[in-house]
């Protein structure tokens, strides 16, 4: 196995697959990276048994030559410190050298790196899955799914399934979920799917599709999303992506968004935002980080937050109200999650009792919401 490669892409695919090695693991071939190299360019593939991502550096790329093959083969690298090294090699190329018995020279200029490898052939082969399950949608969007609800999952592995997203597909339309049962993430939108497709309770961890989101942060064209039993995979632009689904039924969450409400409000999200985000500077250090509204007939919110040891802080904010005037209570952090996730200017809420779940969405559109359980306060 002989090549030479465009340093600045190794690293950068290295810290992409890196983030699938694990250093704890009872298998110890997988705190490896396995490097292969063929006609097509050089392809790193990490894994820890529950996420495996595999990427592709490209002969060429935009005109530019980024791999030089002279001997095909493949490698298993210890994923650490071929990591560190790579990131610190002082030149713009990589001269890459294995022998028969695994031992890898990196050279860049000056330096020298020779690495004792393991044999390829005990790496786990990646999965082989079915395309009958397939849909498509643009890499923006999917990232923009994910950020949108991933950060309501639940954190606790006692809540288990909790701890997923849900993925739904039903006439062309996905549906992703996530809750940790104090508040609720919901976002639609219409892919490319074949009309007799349909999904529903398939759960992948929000640990694997974060780490999804933050590789898809450069990639703009469309993604395969494919489904089996126990597996997906994501099908990106010299990227595989696999990810094990979690066991277990996903409750079902339409029964506890309520439908209408006794009090409307429609207003600017950024205000809104910087109102909790203020009142939270006196909440945050109390036990649930309770913050308290008020909302007027007459078109305001007071916003008010109160700690013992602290102080309290009272504002008021603007808003189109129509309906009841009450009051609600809720944890601060879940409205500024929620909030901080919506990409419209003006937010409506739907309250409809001062103990029971509301809703939060774009003003203009459906296709997103957010719920919060709101927090008994005496």
């Amino acid at each position: 196995m002989k090549f030479r490669i465009s340093r600045s892409a190794l690293v950068e695919a290295v810290s992409q697959v890196s983030k699938a090695v694990s250093q704890k693991t009872t298998v110890p071939i997988l705190t490896g990276i396995k490097a292969s190299v063929d006609e097509a360019g050089l392809w790193l593939t990490g894994s820890n048994s529950d996420l495996t991502i595999q990427v592709c550096i490209p002969i060429q790329k935009d005109d530019k030559e980024l791999v030089n093959v002279e001997i095909m083969g493949s490698v298993v690298l210890p994923g650490r410190i071929f990591s560190d090294i790579v990131r610190k090699l002082p030149g713009d190329y990589v001269d890459w050298t294995v022998d028969e018995r695994w031992k890898t020279t990196l050279r860049s200029e000056q330096a020298q790196f020779e690495l004792k490898g393991l044999d390829p052939e005990e790496y786990p082969r990646l999965p082989q899955l079915r395309e009958d399950q397939m849909f498509t949608l643009p890499a923006d969007l999917l990232k923009s799914m994910i950020r949108q609800t991933g950060f309501a999952v639940s954190t606790s592995e006692a809540r288990g399934v909790l701890t997923g997203i849900l993925l739904q597909l039903k006439d062309g339309k996905l549906t992703f979920v996530a809750t940790d049962s104090h508040r609720l993430s919901r976002r639609q939108t219409e892919v490319e799917a074949p009309e007799t497709l349909s999904v529903e309770n398939v759960v992948i961890p929000g640990k694997s599709l974060s780490e999804l989101g933050k590789i898809l942060a450069d990639q703009t064209e469309w993604v395969d999303v494919i489904i089996s039993e126990n597996q997906v995979m994501i099908r990106a632009n010299h990227l595989l992506f696999f990810s094990r689904l979690l066991e277990g039924t996903y409750p079902d969450t339409n029964r506890v968004i309520p439908q209408g409400g006794k009090t409307e409000m429609v207003i600017s999200t950024k205000e809104l935002l910087q109102s909790v985000d203020r009142a939270a500077l006196i909440s945050r250090d109390g036990q649930d980080n309770v913050i308290k509204w008020r909302v007027k007939a007459e078109g305001t919110i007071q916003v008010h937050s109160a700690s013992q040891d602290v102080g309290s802080v009272l504002e008021e904010v603007s808003a189109k109200v129509t309906g009841e005037e009450l009051s609600i209570s809720f944890n601060a952090q879940f409205m500024l999650d929620a909030l901080r996730a919506v990409d419209t200017d003006k937010i409506q809420i739907l309250l409809t009792g001062t103990m029971t779940p509301f809703v939060i969405q774009p003003a203009d559109r459906d296709d997103a919401l957010h719920l919060i359980v709101p927090i008994r306060t005496r």
